[in-house]
């Protein structure tokens, strides 16, 4: 069996950049020991009744390092969710914090569930559930634990488990920070939902303020010439595009889970956006051509390639076969 044959999880890839970055620095290798150990991990059973059945959910919540409190880390839903990913997650959250000099430590949580299949009420008792048995563990509070949206989260989930930090702990007087990523109306800040893929823009319009950095990789000197392809089109890949094409970036592949689609035209994001809502699905959008196996279109010709959905996007396997002259990472691993 070859090297390519063997596909490393999500954490043996953590671990992984974290061994080469360590080779390159003079950290001492029992101080390394303690970067690469995730502190503390709890596995949840909890059962929650729905439409008169009950029903048992799986949840964790990983804390990497609380060298600096609060730790900080997304709370995502998805059916992918294992312990071995939050332990990765949290790492990375860690090293994030670290690289910006944030004064957070890493966390990550997940629930093993897929959202769709719940109504909004089953999942608000789910949300509150989760939240309170990891409130009465101490895993969450505005001091110690502070969770926000991740894949599968938003805004109105973490309106529920700050309901649920209310209800079971009155007397904090700091009770609206025991989450970030809320609405405005539950405290949140204006701008918060689109940060990140707003980030992923300023990134690149900082990489293109640098001449020498644009030649190395063979790119036109301006972000307007490039043609773009998105992987992802929830928060991130959607708040993405929409910078980058109000920006003059012309973005002509989008990937999904169900799908990607193609033009070489270029993609109208508004029209995309509208068309989203409408149908639930960025399949059949008009103009373009249908790509599947959705991540077909990593290996598509552009000039730039932006990984927004989940980690090990890009492998052994098909990095070889990537024709992109930039990868924008905007997705964690």
């Amino acid at each position: 069996m070859s090297n390519l044959d063997i596909k490393p999880t999500f954490l043996e890839n953590v671990d992984m950049m974290l061994n080469d970055a360590i080779s390159y620095t003079k950290i001492d290798k029992e101080i390394s020991k303690i970067i690469k150990t995730c502190r503390s991990v709890i596995q949840l059973k909890f059962p929650v009744k729905i439409k008169n059945k009950i029903e048992i959910f799986y949840g964790w919540r990983a804390v990497h390092s609380q060298h600096r409190l609060p730790v900080k880390g997304g709370l995502r839903y998805s059916t992918n969710v294992s312990q071995e990913e939050i332990e990765a997650l949290a790492s990375l959250m860690t090293f994030k914090c670290a690289v910006m000099d944030i004064p957070f430590g890493g966390a990550k949580g997940g629930l093993l569930i897929d959202p769709k299949k719940y109504d909004e009420e089953s999942l608000e008792k789910i949300t509150k559930k989760f939240a309170r048995e990891l409130i009465r563990r101490g895993y969450l509070s505005p001091a110690r634990d502070v969770p926000a949206p991740d894949v599968g989260t938003s805004p109105r989930e973490m309106g529920w488990i700050l309901d649920a930090y209310k209800s079971l702990r009155p007397d904090d007087i700091n009770h609206v920070a025991c989450v970030t990523g809320k609405s405005i109306d539950h405290g949140g800040i204006k701008g918060r939902l689109e940060a990140t893929g707003n980030g992923v823009c300023e990134a690149l319009k900082e990489f293109f303020r640098h001449p020498e950095e644009v030649k190395k990789v063979n790119l036109k000197p301006n972000l307007e010439d490039q043609t773009i392809i998105i992987q992802g089109f929830g928060n991130v890949g959607l708040n993405s595009a929409k910078a980058l094409h109000a920006n003059g970036g012309k973005i002509i592949g989008i990937a999904e889970k169900e799908g990607g689609i193609f033009s070489e035209k270029g993609i109208d994001i508004l029209e995309l956006e509208n068309y989203l809502k409408e149908n639930n699905s960025v399949m059949g959008f008009p103009g373009t051509k249908q790509i599947n196996p959705s991540s077909e279109l990593l290996i598509y010709k552009c000039d730039i390639l932006i990984p927004a959905a989940l980690e090990n996007a890009i492998t052994l396997q098909n990095v070889d076969k990537i024709q992109a002259k930039l990868i924008c990472e905007a997705a964690n691993g």
